[in-house]
């Protein structure tokens, strides 16, 4: 009876997981099609507590993340996670960090072999596109686990004297695509709905440089929820006319954010200005002597005059339209 028992407990507390035993093996499907050890590495990353955001330009890309450093005593210059695969490739991982240096390891190494086999660097998308094959390889094996790392990939592409920027991004599950901008980590959700509300509003916007970081660094604050300091971000860029990828320094990264600023104080103003004009609109004039002396029957619309009551202009804030 006592052992009955027991074998009850474990089936129910296997029932009340949701994946019932099918999280014990990566190769095993459970009966919805689901492989539960590829979710478990999508919130390993989800719960890394930082967020990275990748925005491309017309002749850049940079890639942001949060830096926090998680002892008092550590080397604040040690620890990253940017990492540069060539010259002209970098990427920002976001996970579990033994996961991601083991990741940029193999993406190195492809990318010397294969400048080693054909002679020239290669092109973003196809190192885009073998970190994913390489993710895949993980969840087919039994012997193997997902890599609970995502990696968002900038790079400047040459096509003859066309320089063009790259922006990719990788999951554990093997899946990459190119994008105008990203995210992943703690609060990807958030991050993806700024992009897709600035975009939406502009959607053949063609950022400069400034944009484009200043774009980055808006996202960040935007998540985080207060201003941010040149030392609680790492940003590294990709640009035409400098295609090596570089860290911004402390001193680049607080222009930028003293530039953003500046702009949404001049915003305001503007639309303080705006409703001061509508406000010193001189008044209209006065019919009250044209009206009758006697009062309107209840729910009339016309008056004696056969014209309606003047209407005064209201303003109204942006946020109000």
């Amino acid at each position: 009876l006592a052992a009955a028992s027991a074998k009850t407990r474990l089936e129910s507390a296997a029932m009340s997981r949701g994946s019932s035993g099918y999280d014990r093996h990566i190769t095993i499907f459970s009966p919805e099609g689901r492989l539960y050890q590829v979710e478990y590495a999508f919130k390993a990353i989800q719960t890394s507590g930082l967020t990275s955001v990748g925005v491309r330009g017309a002749d850049c890309a940079c890639v942001a993340t949060q830096k926090k450093i998680p002892d008092k005593l550590h080397d604040p210059s040690s620890v990253t996670n940017m990492h540069k695969i060539t010259d002209t490739i970098g990427v920002v991982t976001t996970g579990i960090v033994p996961d991601a240096r083991s990741s940029v390891r193999t993406l190195r190494e492809e990318a010397a072999e294969f400048k080693f086999t054909y002679g020239y660097d290669m092109p973003v998308q196809s190192l885009a596109k073998r970190a994913a094959d390489l993710a895949q390889v993980y969840t087919q094996h039994a012997y193997m686990r997902p890599l609970g790392v995502s990696l968002i990939i900038v790079g400047i592409d040459v096509e003859g004297d066309t320089k063009i920027p790259k922006l990719f991004r990788c999951d554990p599950a093997g899946y990459f695509a190119g994008y105008k901008a990203t995210s992943s980590g703690h609060k990807e959700q958030e991050a993806n709905n700024f992009f897709e509300k600035k975009i939406k509003a502009n959607p053949t916007a063609r950022y400069d440089y400034d944009e484009t970081v200043q774009t980055a660094l808006g996202c960040l604050q935007s998540i985080v929820g207060a201003d941010l300091k040149a030392s609680d971000v790492e940003i590294c860029v990709v640009r035409a006319d400098n295609p090596k990828f570089v860290p911004l320094s402390d001193a680049e990264i607080e222009a930028q954010l003293t530039a953003m600023a500046e702009k949404d104080e001049n915003d305001l103003e503007r639309v303080r200005g705006g409703g001061e004009e509508l406000r010193a609109v001189a008044p209209l004039a006065d019919h009250s002597s044209d009206w009758p002396s006697q009062p309107l029957p209840t729910g009339s619309v016309s008056v004696a005059l056969g014209r309606e009551p003047p209407v005064r202009a209201q303003w109204r804030s942006p946020s109000a339209r």
